[in-house]
């Protein structure tokens, strides 16, 4: 049948309209079908909540894990628990400097009886190895080695990358900032030295051209050579 053939006549007009139990079935119908929507919203929203959750635990299970881990090794001697180089050197950015071209990992700390390095690398020998490799590039600068190993102190000069005369941590302490007995004890960290306001250099923001940089800036030279102030 062609839509010309279509006769308006012959529509009743009770057929157009929904009646009142119809409309209010469908009224339900839309609601129920919201309402499920709603609920499957929710429930999508709780499941990445539930994600985020799960994935904020594993992290912080990894982080405990790794601390133990190293409070382990440290109790078995096979990490140190704080390692420090003690110069005479009156600045944290030459020392910065220094222990970079030395392709060493150090937080440097200043202070009026000497820079200090607080090493990273605090697995097996790389304390004494970091001793001997800064005497070795920087011939001429002795530096004392402090170690907590198994809460065992050692101190530790190294002069031409040799290690040498040993010191009583008493001995040393008396001749050292503060701050040196206070980290090697495990009584404050890096956080606290921050917060009393000293000067921190971390030789991990120097490449070489700039810790040579920093080195030209601190070295004059003469007719005895050059020396560094």
């Amino acid at each position: 049948m062609d839509d010309k053939d279509l006769n308006p006549d012959d529509f009743n007009a009770d057929d157009m309209h929904f009646s009142e139990e119809e409309l209010e079935a469908a009224m339900a119908g839309f609601e129920r079908e919201f309402n499920e929507a709603e609920a499957a919203k929710q429930q999508s929203q709780a499941g990445q909540s539930d994600d985020e959750s799960d994935a904020d635990d594993v992290l912080d299970a990894a982080r405990s894990s790794l601390q133990f881990e190293d409070e382990l090794q440290g109790l078995l001697g096979n990490r140190a628990k704080t390692a420090v180089i003690i110069t005479r050197l009156t600045s944290p950015q030459l020392l910065a400097a220094f222990c970079q071209i030395s392709d060493i990992s150090a937080q440097c700390v200043g202070s009026e009886q000497g820079a200090v390095a607080i090493l990273r690398n605090l697995d097996g020998d790389g304390p004494e190895a970091a001793a001997k490799d800064i005497t070795t590039v920087v011939s001429g600068m002795p530096v004392i080695l402090a170690v907590n190993r198994a809460d065992k102190l050692e101190a530790t000069l190294y002069v031409e990358g040799e290690s040498g005369q040993t010191f009583a941590p008493p001995v040393l302490f008396t001749s050292t900032a503060s701050f040196v007995e206070d980290l090697m004890l495990g009584i404050t960290d890096l956080d606290g030295l921050r917060d009393t306001g000293l000067t921190i250099v971390d030789s991990a923001g120097l490449d070489h051209d700039g810790a040579m940089k920093v080195i030209a800036e601190h070295t004059r030279f003469g007719r005895g050579g050059s020396a560094i102030e």
